[in-house]
This record gives structure tokens, sequence and C-alpha cells, in this order.
């Protein structure tokens, strides 16, 4: 039996009658190196290569050599090399909105006291509480919007009090010495 492609056998099949009906002689069979490879042909090539490359040592010394596999024996995650990228680069500001409201909530009061105006204040927690509400709204599936909006009166009153709290507890700024003054001589 063969491992050729039907298909291919009737293609040349019809080509080989064009080719006679049109006085041409058919073209004499391709070997079986010079044709499409098989499957069987491909696995082969690929063992030996793989083989080839172990008796040069080309897999002596990989890291990781040695040690259990991570994960293994775990559920399957499809977004597994997502979530190893985002470990290994310690990215940040990435994933569903549900899930960054949350981390912005845990942390907001230290990035509100970061802003020095009341009005950037004022702009930060309306903003954060637009991007809670667009995100009760979205129906995308992900992890449901369970992060509360902030009452923007009531944040600013807290800020106040943490910049006079802390402001009581700095210590006073040393008094630096009197600057002299340098007279300069009129030239006549």
């Amino acid at each position: 039996m063969s491992d050729e492609d039907p298909r291919e056998a009737a293609e040349r099949y019809r080509l080989e009658k064009w080719q006679r009906a049109h006085g041409l002689e058919p073209a004499p069979p391709t070997p079986a190196a010079a044709r499409n490879p098989t499957a069987a042909d491909r696995a082969a090539f690929v063992e030996t290569a793989i083989q080839q490359a172990i008796r040069r040592g080309d897999f002596d010394d990989l890291p990781g050599a040695g040690k259990p596999i991570e994960g293994l024996g775990q559920g399957h995650d499809p977004d597994w090399w997502i979530r190893r990228k985002i470990e290994t680069e310690q990215l940040t500001g990435l994933g569903p909105p549900a899930l960054m409201l949350r981390v912005e909530h845990a942390e907001l009061e230290s990035t509100l006291d970061a802003l020095a105006r009341e009005g950037d204040v004022r702009e930060h927690l309306e903003d954060f509480n637009r991007r809670v509400v667009e995100a009760r709204r979205q129906l995308l599936g992900g992890p449901p919007v369970v992060t509360p909006t902030r009452d923007v009166e009531a944040e600013l009153a807290a800020w106040h009090a943490r910049r006079v709290a802390r402001a009581a507890a700095a210590p006073p700024p040393e008094a630096s010495p009197p600057r002299r003054r340098l007279l300069r001589r009129r030239r006549s």
C-alpha cells in the first residue's frame, strides 16, 4: 500500500491522460525522495534530528535540568504563559478591570497622599468612581466588580486630616543662619 495522497494520484492520472491525448510523452514518476514528505517521513526526520542533538550534547546543562517542572499536576490553565510572563517581567497594570480596581482601591489612600493639591485629589477620586461605574456596566465576563465607589467629600476630609497629622509629626525645619548681604561699592 502506498503513502501517496489519492488526490495527487488522481491528478497525476489526469495529467498523463492529457499528455497522451496531445501526443506528449508522460513524465517519469517522481522518486519518493522528491515528492512531498508524508507525516511518517516528517516524524522520522524529527526523531533523527533529536537523536543527533542528544549525541552532540545540545541538551546537556539546560536551565532547570534535574528540577521538577513547575505546575505539573495542577489543573490546565489556558493562559499559563501570560501569567508566567507577568510574574517574570513583574508587569503591573494588566488584568481584568475588576481586579485592577480592587488593587487600586486597596492602594488609594497612599496614592491620594502623594498628591499635593485638593483639586488633583478630587479629580483622581472622580476618575476612580467613573471607572468603577463603567466596569460595573461592562458585561464582558470575568470576575464581578465588587469595588465600592468612594465618597469624594469624605475622602477629601480624610486626606486633609492625614496631611495635618503628617505635618504635626514632622520635625520643625531648622532655622538657617541669617544671610549676609554683600555690599557692592559703587564705582564712580
